[in-house]
């Protein structure tokens, strides 16, 4: 005769049939919370969307199911962070500056949320910083560029686990000597605000040092996802200079190259998109060939080939039909960094679930691997990441791969195209890149 249940044995199945399939049965740290909640603000509507805001979202999705199960590769099997599950709650970015102030303040004072991570326009981080300052919430900048973050004030709770967009106009700068070194005419095609405009200003002024014989023909500003670009198509042409600069993204990346295809702009002039990886999966044979394209990093087809890159893009491709793009690395960046610092601060503690305080301490000068290899938040006091930088031509059409295959690819060092710790990015290029170490 079988022996009758126990109190016991009825609350331990009672725990079992509560529990998920497949969820991991790792112990929670002494003092830790039943969850962490995370504010996830990325374009959800608008240009930005498709092109950013969504592949953004989807690696959020795949990367907390994915550590919440335990899945990952090491050193981030550990499910959770520190066996602390993740929940996401998301925020779309559209809407501008003021209204994603009002969010931070309703994440924090209505969600409650532990931290945040987002924002891809640099308008919106100037303005989110401060705030979340204020509000003393850790906040994580996955994506936007401007250098101005951590170059004109000094943050706690904020940090950037990406470089800003200094790596892109210099790294850009030395490509163009690499590949055209006796270029003389350039123009400037930029988004008319902080991102276009720093990126833009960094871009000139770097090249002028490098090669001061250099013209400027024609500077573009036109509105931020204007749409239609035939002004500025006429304005180059007219201007004839052997290369254009330019930082545009998202809708307006991909719309101006379609407008300018047929009237042969690429033709006239050598084009470079510092974040133009983003469009070769989705505009596939629509990418005309010899542009210069960047990932604002080691993103996308210039990431490293390593096992951690191999299990993100297989596991992406796997979810979602594609390859991720970069603003996904970006927040794999984000997402892997957080829990880093976290672990760190939670092995320095005991075991003990960590302070905020002691993330902070944790985080600061930080080095942890991503798919995009080494990052180090380098500068910005150790709130800032540096990265390497690196850029490709485009080529033929891979039917395999579904997009242009990229030549002549070359790979800036972090320590190439980034200015030291506590030296502002124009003071840098004013002075000749000192320090700078370059292949």
């Amino acid at each position: 005769m079988s022996r009758p249940f126990s109190v016991l044995n009825i609350f331990i199945l009672i725990l079992l049939a509560s529990t998920p399939p497949g969820s991991p049965q790792a112990p929670t740290p002494p003092g830790a919370p039943a969850q962490l909640k995370v504010g996830i603000v990325v374009f959800l509507s608008g240009a930005a969307a498709a092109p950013f805001g969504v592949p953004a979202r989807n690696a959020t999705e795949l990367l907390i199911e994915q550590l919440n199960a335990g899945s990952a590769p090491k050193p981030y099997d550990r499910p959770g962070i520190g066996g602390v599950p993740i929940r996401a709650v998301y925020v779309d970015e559209a809407g501008g500056a003021e209204r994603q102030v009002a969010e931070l303040r309703r994440l924090v004072l209505e969600e409650k949320v532990d931290f945040v991570i987002g924002y891809i326009s640099s308008a919106d981080c100037l303005a989110i910083a401060p705030v979340a300052e204020e509000l003393k919430v850790l906040t994580f900048l996955f994506d936007c560029g401007t250098n101005r973050i951590f170059e004109d004030r000094t943050y706690r709770y904020v940090f950037r686990t990406s470089a800003h967009q200094v790596i892109d106009s210099i790294g850009l700068a030395r490509y163009l000597l690499k590949i055209r070194p006796n270029v003389r005419t350039v123009a400037g095609l930029n988004q008319n605000y902080a991102w276009g405009q720093d990126s833009w200003n960094t871009f000139r002024d770097a090249l002028l040092k490098l090669k001061p014989d250099v013209k400027v023909v024609s500077e573009q500003f036109p509105k931020l996802f204007a749409g239609e670009f035939s002004t500025e198509i006429s304005a180059l042409l007219a201007a004839r200079p052997e290369f254009i600069h330019s930082s545009f993204w998202g809708g307006d990346l991909e719309g101006f190259t379609i407008q300018m295809t047929p009237r042969g702009l690429h033709r006239r002039s050598l084009i470079a998109f510092t974040p133009g990886e983003t469009m070769l999966p989705r505009l596939g044979r629509d990418v005309p060939p010899g542009i210069i394209v960047g990932a604002r990093g080691p993103h996308g087809p210039f990431a490293p080939n390593t096992p951690l890159n191999q299990w993100f893009v297989r596991a992406y491709r796997d979810r979602y039909g594609i390859r991720p793009v970069y603003a996904s690395y970006h927040m794999a960046q984000a997402l892997l960094g957080v829990k880093a610092a976290f672990e760190k601060a939670l092995a320095a503690n005991e075991g003990k679930w960590p302070t905020v305080d002691q993330v902070i301490a944790a985080l600061e000068y930080l080095e942890f691997e991503t798919p995009s290899g080494t990052i180090r938040m380098a500068i910005g006091k150790g709130h800032q990441a540096v990265e390497p930088t690196a850029y490709g031509i485009t080529g033929p059409y891979d039917p395999q791969q579904k997009e242009v295959r990229l030549t002549n690819v070359m790979t800036f060092p972090a320590e190439c195209v980034n200015p030291p710790d506590g030296v502002k990015s124009e003071d840098w290029i004013r002075q000749g890149f000192p320090g700078a170490r370059c292949p």
